[in-house]
This record gives C-alpha cells, structure tokens and sequence, in this order.
C-alpha cells in the first residue's frame, strides 16, 4: 500500500522540503482518505511547488498571480497525446478535468493554512462574482468546467468486445459480466470477496471500505452471470480452496495472491486494442449498465441507489442517451401530440377534447 513516506521519498520528494506540505498530506493520511486520493492530492501539490521553486516563489506568501502562473503552466504543458489540437482540451495542456484536480489539491492546501492561521487568505478559493455575470452572485470559477458526456460503446462496438471477451479465461468473462450487471468501479470489482456473494439470490455486496463514496449497498447480477460464477468457483477452487479475494492471479510470478486494479486494467485495455475499441475502458461497463437501466425506465433515484450515489446529480453525468434515444423519444412524443392535435380538427363540432 502506497505510505506518505513512499509518496515523498520516492514519488514526490519535493513535498518533504516543505514542511507544511508534509504535514498536510500526513493529515489527510491520518483522516483515512482513501490511497488513490492522497496520491492524487500528493501529485498536484507537488506539481504546483514544483512551478513554485522555478520561479523562486515561497508558496506560504504565493498571490493570486502565482497561481495563475501554475494554471498557465498546467495549460500550455506538452500533452502525451500529441500537439494537433482537436477539441477544447487536447493538444498542449492538461484535460481540463485534470486541470481542475490539481487546482483541487492547491485549494485544500491553503485552506489549510488559513485554519493554521499561517495565511489570511487562500488564493486559489472558488472563485469571486463578477458583476452583471452571474443571478445571484454565485462565484466565477478560476477555470472554467467544461463537462463532457462519458463514452459508451455503440452496439457494434459491444458485440466487437463480446466477441474477444469470449476467447478469454472464465475469470475474465466472469470480471466483465459482473461489472456490467451490476454497475461496479474496477476497485469494487477488484476488491470482492467470496463472502460477498449470495448465489442463491443472485447478489453481491459491495463493501463500503471498497467504495468511492463509502457507502455499502447490495446489488443484483443475471442468471447468465450465475453461470460464469458457478464455474469459476470450481476453477478457482483448484488455484485456492482459501477464502477470501474471488479474483486471483494465476500468472508465475503472482500464482494465487489477489488481482490487482491494473492486472485487470491490462487486461481490459488488451482486450479494447484487440477488438479495434480502443476507448473502452474498465469504467465503460458502469457508464454503459446506467445508460441501460435509463433506457429501461428505471427512475433516476433508483438508479442511483443501485450505482451507490450520494446524489441524483452525479447519476445524471453517468446517465447519457444517444442521439438516436432521444430522437426515437421526441418521434414518439410528437406522434402522439400530432395526433391529438389532428382529432381537435377532424371532430365535430363540440366534440374535440375541452
């Protein structure tokens, strides 16, 4: 497991030549946040002092204008996806997600130090009103959000990765119909347990220490999904009769221990280069399973219990129709108002709807 001394030893050793920033990140630690975050926390920081020790700047006294030098820094930085820019955040530059993570770890930093009463003020904050801008004097964000609609696999590009899938070893045909019946993160999936499951009535628990928003719930998967179950745990029973992880390894070098995320991240990425869908990825089965139930009718706070949201509002960024759904949608809608409105004309007088 990934410690602070790692992260500033090893990782980001600019952190330990500021003693604040240490200490910051050792509370956060302490707080029981959850590894990925703290590593996250830890690389935008560093990253920001690291800009700060450039330009010789003391990031306890640092001003609006050195922030805005890091945000320009984070825009204009080459992109490991080439220089051809061809959307608002490719090209140079962070994604703009990726931008507004690291601001995230530069604000929690100065909060900090405003409640330590080192500093009066944080400098990145959230924004300030702008007049004859925004109703309500609702503050400017120092970046702008641009949110995008995730992306799911067309139906052909589903059945391309069914098809590859297929070919696989039970245990990852069992792995991908299980995050798609039921909707999981690659960590709940990763982090099952054999005594998380109920086959007899088709459901799995998901562990609140597992989850992002670290509330537990139970959730169902499919008779087809039961199947592959069945016969992985008789494969399974051949590698470990242990219990504990479901998912285990069977390469040499790790023969037996449990899958970790980017084992199966590998294998998922494999698998998407294989069958020419490059942008799938171990979070596409979530994004796709949501999508589904909406199709379906389900309502959007059900929906939500079963993604295991807090609020309705991050379900909507997971939820996005097709163009094609909406449009079967507004030309059914229309049938039926077009229709009500020809009756009005062809009833007799006295006759059409009041």
């Amino acid at each position: 497991m990934l410690t602070v001394s790692m992260i500033l030893e090893e990782k980001w050793p600019v952190l330990r030549r500021h003693e604040r920033a240490a200490e910051w990140l050792q509370i956060w630690t302490d707080l029981g946040r959850a590894p990925r975050t703290i590593d996250a926390y830890a690389r935008g920081l560093a990253e920001y002092l690291l800009v700060c020790e450039r330009e010789d700047v003391d990031p306890v006294a640092a001003t609006r204008a050195h922030i805005a030098l890091f945000v320009r820094e984070l825009r204009t930085r080459p992109s490991q996806r080439g220089t051809n820019v061809v959307a608002l955040d490719s090209g140079s530059g962070l994604a703009n997600a990726t931008l507004q993570q690291r601001l995230v770890s530069v604000r929690l930093f100065y909060g900090f130090l405003v409640e330590e009463g080192v500093r009066e003020s944080n400098p990145v904050g959230r924004g300030r009103y702008t007049p004859g801008r925004h109703f309500g004097g609702q503050p400017r964000p120092l970046v702008p959000r641009m949110v995008k609609l995730p992306w799911i696999p067309g139906e052909a590009e589903w059945l391309q990765l069914l098809d590859k899938f297929r070919l696989e070893p039970i245990r990852n045909r069992l792995m991908l119909a299980l995050a798609y019946d039921s909707a999981l993160r690659r960590e709940e999936l990763c982090s099952l347990r054999t005594d998380d499951l109920d086959p007899a009535y088709r459901v799995l628990r998901v562990r609140a220490e597992t989850t992002k928003t670290r509330r537990e719930r139970v959730v169902p998967y499919s008779a087809a999904t039961g199947v592959l179950l069945s016969g992985y745990l008789a494969h399974r029973a051949r590698i470990s009769r242990a219990r504990g992880p479901l998912f285990l390894s069977e390469s040499r070098r790790n023969y037996g221990e449990p899958l970790s995320l980017w084992s199966w991240s590998k294998v998922v990425r494999r698998v998407a280069l294989t069958a020419d869908v490059p942008q799938f990825s171990t979070h596409s089965t979530r994004h796709l399973c949501l999508t589904d139930l909406a199709r379906m009718g389900w309502e959007l706070h059900a929906i939500a219990t079963f993604a295991g949201h807090r609020s309705t509002e991050s379900t909507l960024t997971y939820i996005h129709l097709s163009g094609r759904d909406l449009a079967e949608k507004l030309n059914r809608s229309m049938t039926h108002l077009h229709a009500q409105r020809i009756s009005m004309l062809t009833a007799p007088d006295g006759m059409g709807p009041a």
